[in-house]
């Protein structure tokens, strides 16, 4: 989003963290899409207090959920709270989080097939569009400041357009974001199956009980249609999601706690049992922490601990 924002002609700077921070200061964020590589210098911070916050400035945050407190708590001691905030993430709890801080906080629908796998690089893997970024404010609605943000996206090459009800789109995204952990776990050929299939009916199951509604199938379907088109970036097709890359990068943490663990609190609160999910979750969690392979666990292994057998996260 950085990079293609900067190429629209818009001012950006990007706060980053450890090698990835280091490689964009010494030789710029590269973007390597099917049709081009590019690449950019932007300013780039460590910290949010290395920015002079200016009152039309626009936060795009873009961290995983397990991040979203440390940054939104930097960010509040640097920038006051008419601040704009964008949450353009997975998971359904970063708004909440950031509209305890920020008045003006958006959420995003992310539809964005990315890699990112070697600091100072990203790949987008859809083109020419590189993703949808639908925006609306949370919890509901959809006014100018929002149709400045999906210009500037569209302006980016983004699909992007207002919607009133982001969060119910978020949460079919939810749904979907259910198989990363699938994926990680067990490898990016398990994600269809059955186990995918197990986490995604939890998933439904707890909306219902929930009362929280969500777009259907037949309309994500439709809004990707003509727009997301994945294409090998030199030779080579995307392989895993954002948590097998974080499996796959070694970096200690992963989203599943606010993707499987969202089903997971609301089966709890609603009295809905949740057990692929939370299984999922544990594993997940304790293979990012021990830092193991994505696909380390056989799919059939979960299975049968679903069944009643034991499991080991070593496979």
């Amino acid at each position: 989003m950085a990079a293609l924002l900067d190429r629209a002609g818009l001012e950006v700077a990007v706060i980053a963290r450890g090698a990835h921070l280091a490689a964009i200061r010494e030789r710029g964020l590269t973007l390597r899409t099917p049709d081009m590589e590019a690449t950019v210098r932007v300013p780039a911070a460590e910290h949010a207090s290395e920015i002079e916050w200016r009152e039309d400035d626009v936060v795009l945050l873009a961290v995983k959920s397990q991040d979203t407190e440390a940054a939104l708590r930097d960010l509040t001691a640097a920038a006051a709270p008419s601040l704009t905030v964008v949450c353009a993430q997975n998971g359904v709890a970063n708004e909440r989080e950031a509209l305890r801080r920020f008045e003006n906080t958006l959420g995003v629908w992310v539809i964005c097939p990315a890699t990112h796998l070697a600091p100072g690089v990203v790949e987008a893997d859809s083109s020419p569009c590189p993703g949808i970024m639908d925006v609306g404010r949370f919890p509901d609605g959809a006014d100018g400041l929002v149709e400045e943000v999906a210009a500037a996206l569209r302006a980016a090459t983004f699909a992007s357009q207002a919607v009133p009800d982001v969060m119910r789109w978020k949460y079919a995204k939810l749904l979907s974001n259910l198989g990363n952990a699938v994926e990680a776990v067990c490898g990016p050929q398990a994600e269809d199956g059955e186990l995918g299939a197990v986490v995604r009916r939890e998933g439904e199951a707890v909306l219902r009980a929930a009362g929280i509604a969500h777009a259907s199938t037949v309309e994500d379907a439709t809004r990707r249609a003509g727009r997301i088109t994945i294409r090998p970036i030199e030779g080579r097709r995307r392989i895993g999601g954002s948590s097998w890359q974080s499996l796959t990068r070694a970096a200690g943490s992963i989203e599943a706690d606010y993707l499987n663990g969202e089903v997971v609190l609301l089966g709890r609160l609603h009295g809905v049992p949740t057990p692929a999910n939370a299984l999922l979750q544990g594993i997940a969690n304790r293979m990012a922490r021990q830092r193991l392979a994505p696909g380390s666990t056989g799919e059939h292994e979960l299975l049968a601990a679903l069944r009643g057998a034991e499991v080991s996260p070593e496979g």
